[in-house]
């Protein structure tokens, strides 16, 4: 796969990004080098090696994903240092606005 100034160009309007002339020159080379590596890997022959997904041979251990609740003396204390509360729960500020274009 050949990338020019235009494949550039175009990932960087994607990328809302703008570059100079001499930026677009010096990132055309590099990803077509980045590129040409790419190819590379894929003349290796693989055969018989099994596919790999984690690197590092180790379990992801999760925590149980349920509430917990602040009571007594913690809560109290949490609640002492918060800017803003209302009925017993921190105030936040809003930050979705179903009226405002994105």
């Amino acid at each position: 796969m050949e990338i020019t100034k235009d494949t550039i160009k175009h990932v960087a309007t994607l990328s809302r990004l703008a570059f100079n002339e001499e930026d677009l020159d010096k990132f055309t080379d590099q990803m077509g080098s980045i590129i040409n590596m790419a190819d590379q890997l894929s003349e290796v022959d693989t055969e018989g090696v099994a596919e790999t997904v984690q690197v590092v041979d180790r379990d992801t251990v999760l925590r149980e994903d349920k509430p917990e609740h602040w009571q007594g003396e913690d809560r109290e204390t949490l609640m002492a240092n918060v800017p803003e509360k209302a009925n017993g729960y921190i105030k936040v500020p809003v930050i979705i606005n179903k009226d405002e274009d994105e």
